[in-house]
């Protein structure tokens, strides 16, 4: 029987975390698995459920939750609809956001080992996290990038700059979303910080990369870029994978798609080893 419970925290500016957390046991010494979701994700887009209930099947704590200035509202939790919020989300805030999730995490499972997944943006910041946190013990990066500023174009930076807002279009729905200089601004402030790559070079932890060679958001060559910093990190093609592994939102079926079922299966025998 999988149980979930959910929880609330305060996370980065005062705004809150809404997470949640899938187990098939109450015995808390069980690792817990603490995933990221990546920009213009949240917890239940796709079939982040159906990930949950597997990895809590396969006896692991399976944690999910929404950055607090990721625009996904309790009230409307399977959509970014508070754009205002997500206008003022930066990369500060959702580390600040995630250590808030680490910290709740130790506190309430004091025995459970801590491991960590991350996709396409929060690829990024798992990676930095896991280069700084020791309580962190394995990390797993699905579609990573490897430079947050991949995620808009080098020319749109000065007028971002000048008018203090760009937009960004959601595929699915084709609204545009807007993006708040401030974001901008963090980066740039905070490069070396935020520097994906140079934070890969520290990970001292297993390491397992996984990415699709038929992503076309994150080329298959930044998860070579990211191995090359790590000569210890494990890295694994899935073969014929777009950047979300054959899911969508919403997400009907009951089983995983095939190529999420290969991340997943891949991330769980990953996880197992030395356990």
């Amino acid at each position: 029987m999988i149980q979930k419970e959910e929880f609330s925290l305060v996370g980065a500016n005062g705004m809150m975390i809404h997470g949640d957390y899938s187990i098939a046991d109450t015995e808390t010494t069980v690792p817990t698995v603490v995933f990221v979701h990546g920009f213009k994700g949240f917890k239940d887009w796709g079939a982040h459920h159906i990930m949950a209930h597997f990895f809590a099947h396969n006896g692991f704590r399976y944690l999910k939750f929404n950055c607090s200035h990721g625009g996904v509202t309790a009230e409307k939790p399977n959509d970014v609809t508070d754009l205002d919020s997500f206008a003022a989300n930066t990369v500060s805030r959702e580390l600040y956001d995630l250590n808030a999730v680490i910290d709740y995490t130790e506190n309430t499972f004091p025995s459970s080992p801590i491991f960590l997944i991350g996709h396409s943006r929060g690829g990024g910041l798992v990676i930095i996290k896991a280069a700084t946190d020791e309580r962190v013990t394995k990390l797993v990066t699905w579609s990573s990038i490897a430079d947050f500023s991949s995620l808009w174009k080098k020319e749109q930076e000065d007028e971002w700059l000048k008018t203090g807002k760009i937009f960004v279009e959601n595929a699915r729905t084709k609204e545009k979303m807007p993006l708040n200089s401030t974001l901008l601004i963090d980066v740039q402030e905070h490069a070396k910080k935020f520097n994906i790559l140079k934070a890969a070079r520290k990970i001292d932890i297993p390491w397992l990369i996984l990415h699709g060679d038929s992503d076309v958001n994150v080329d298959f060559t930044v998860a070579q870029q990211l191995a090359q910093q790590q000569v210890n990190a494990e890295i694994q093609i899935i073969k014929g994978a777009n950047h979300v592994y054959g899911a969508s939102h919403p997400y009907t079926p009951a089983k995983l798609p095939e190529q999420l079922q290969q991340v997943a299966d891949k991330t769980l025998n990953f996880f197992r080893q030395g356990n």
